[in-house]
């Protein structure tokens, strides 16, 4: 049977119902089995501007938006003004023959006007409900699932609106078929049914998954999302959801619960994280275990609030001043970013020391479908050194620092891990003192008595002996695709499934050999297994959302190794399969050694 691959795109303006249209086409290809991906470019105003909704479906799975379109909905004038000509061969164009000009289309494009006015009546806003009825009539859906989620999405405003809806999106599915030509191609429906997620309520499900009873936020775009997932399901689940005043408050909040021995997390964005990063400090200083997600846009200062980018990273290398042990991940999908969260909390808490997430704005606010076996809420959970009552601790075995009493025990012991044994404040026999301030074993201030230069030098290695472990608790990243190739493509983050992709379309497509190495731990970095794959590597290319290459200088500055070539995007929208396979080609032509793709459309 041959794959079944295509992409639905949606293009209007702010406040046209763009946004809920491609949440009910996500919700129709999953319930059918089918893999699904959406992003949505926005512009930060409520109303007008450009927006453009790309949703992917397949029955393979599919990481990234693709290179094009088969079926475009644009709502208004500008939408098909901006797409129209960047149509594939044998697409279908669904718009309003009352309002829309259609101009030039590119060859092999059907252009499907509808009525809108004699289909959907007095109703000027269901526009894109006739359209959905007539997309999945061409793509050779049954109407019943279109009316079950059209139902389900107008539920809350009556049944009178849900009737209207229905009804127009009936309309619309019967006026295709009687007018328009189908795909050549039919959208099958498979023996399973997904789920579908953002990568903002991934990172909350993980960490109600992990156990979090804490979580403070500042609402701050693209990582709003978390805070609402939280908020929505804070009394089912027995979480404590505080919207703080600002950034500087969530992380002290944070820390505060972390220290009484509460699982807590935050999640910002870059500018948000700035304010954060002196607590951030102040956590790794007395030792307290939190996470906090960073959800990455276009910067500096306030940027492009509703674009990705990728360049937040030497910002959290350099998170609170001075050395001390902290621990920083990039997923690289939803389903990693759920997976990952419950994994660092138990680092975190065996390791006392911060835990910080590097997300984006196209992980975080992407939708992707997920088979729901894969979502475990029940993962293992381990609290380390971790004392609870006098004599008892959680650590899951007997506990070996039970019994002391305030003379003798040592929150901040010298031990040969650099793991000093944790109490919960309140439990007797165990005061001390946790300030920031440099401290003594016991927390006591050295810069009350005498600066001791012993005790400092003491403190500092025994917080960073701390690391040496960790790297073995974590998984190296692993080459993917065959062990020898022309080109080796390295990425971080939400870069993973578009590179896999661009490695298949070179084999295919150019008869180019690739491979792909995705870099996920960034603190402690796996320097000697990376260092020795890319040593092998015929030519290195980096692939990154950022100008400077920042991940090209902390992989220079871990391991010595200097890339051959670099693909680099900062214009605020993802990468495309295309711009990849493009740039290599270019590269190993000899014709540069820095790609910077152009959009080829302003969404």
């Amino acid at each position: 049977m041959a794959k079944v691959d295509f992409a639905v795109g949606i293009g209007g303006e702010n406040g046209q119902g763009i946004a809920s249209t491609g949440d009910i086409l996500a919700r129709i290809f999953a319930r059918r089995g089918l893999n699904v991906n959406a992003y949505n470019a926005y512009q930060s105003i409520i109303r007008g501007g450009h927006t453009f909704l790309s949703l992917r479906a397949s029955d393979q799975p599919v990481a990234n938006l693709g290179d094009g379109h088969d079926l475009l909905i644009p709502l208004n004038q500008d939408a098909m003004d901006r797409h129209l000509r960047l149509m594939r061969a044998d697409s279908r164009v669904v718009y309003d023959a009352d309002k829309l000009k259609p101009g030039q289309a590119a060859a092999g494009v059907e252009l499907c006007p509808m009525p809108m006015k004699q289909i959907c009546g007095a109703n000027k806003l269901a526009a894109n409900t006739a359209a959905l009825g007539a997309v999945l009539r061409l793509l050779g859906v049954e109407p019943e699932p279109l009316e079950a989620v059209v139902a389900r999405q107008f539920k809350k405003k009556g049944e009178a609106v849900v009737a209207e809806n229905v009804g127009i999106a009936r309309r619309g599915y019967e006026y295709a078929g009687q007018n328009f030509r189908p795909l050549s191609f039919r959208a099958p429906k498979l023996d399973r049914a997904q789920a579908v997620l953002t990568g903002n309520q991934a990172i909350a499900m993980g960490g109600a998954a992990a156990g979090v009873k804490f979580y403070a936020a500042y609402p701050m775009s693209p990582s709003t999302g978390v805070l609402m997932w939280m908020a929505a399901h804070a009394r089912q689940l027995g979480i404590m959801v505080r919207q703080v005043e600002d950034e500087i408050g969530v992380m002290n909040m944070v820390i505060g619960a972390a220290h009484g021995g509460c699982r807590a997390m935050c999640a910002t964005s870059g500018g948000g994280f700035a304010l954060m990063s002196e607590a951030v400090g102040m956590a790794g200083m007395i030792e307290a275990p939190v996470v906090c997600v960073d959800v990455q846009r276009a910067g500096p200062a306030t940027g492009v609030p509703t674009k990705t980018e990728q360049g937040d990273l030497w910002q959290l290398l350099g998170a609170g001043q001075g050395d001390f042990p902290k621990i920083i991940v990039a997923p690289a999908s939803q389903l990693d970013l759920f997976h990952t969260i419950p994994e660092l909390f138990n680092l975190v808490d065996e390791y006392q020391c911060p835990g910080l997430v590097l997300s984006d704005l196209l992980l975080s606010e992407g939708t992707c479908s997920v088979d729901p076996a894969d979502l475990d809420f029940k993962p293992a959970i381990r609290r380390g050194d971790l004392i609870l009552s006098n004599g008892n601790g959680s650590g899951g075995a007997s506990n070996p620092y039970g019994g002391y009493n305030d003379s003798t025990y040592l929150r901040y012991k010298n031990t040969p891990s650099g793991i000093s044994p944790r109490a919960v404040p309140g439990v007797p026999g165990h005061i001390y003192v946790a300030a920031t301030d440099e401290h003594d074993e016991d927390g006591t201030l050295i810069s009350d008595e005498f600066t001791n230069p012993a005790k400092r030098r003491m403190m500092v290695e025994k917080r960073g002996r701390k690391m040496r472990n960790v790297l073995c608790q974590v998984l190296p990243p692993r080459l993917f695709g065959p062990e020898k190739a022309t080109v080796t493509l390295v990425g971080w983050g939400s870069t993973q499934g578009v590179i896999r992709e661009a490695v298949e379309k070179l084999a295919t497509e150019g008869g180019i050999t690739a491979n792909h190495l995705q870099v996920k731990w960034m603190v402690p970095f796996h320097a000697e297994e990376i260092g020795r794959v890319l040593a092998s590597s015929q030519r290195v290319i980096i692939v990154e959302n950022n100008f400077s290459g920042q991940f090209a200088r902390y992989l220079r500055s871990e391991t010595g190794f200097s890339a051959h070539g670099h693909i680099r995007k900062y214009d605020g929208e993802p990468f495309m399969p295309h711009h990849i396979v493009n740039a290599v080609k270019e590269q190993l032509a000899g014709q540069t050694s820095l790609s910077v793709p152009r959009h080829e459309v302003l969404v």
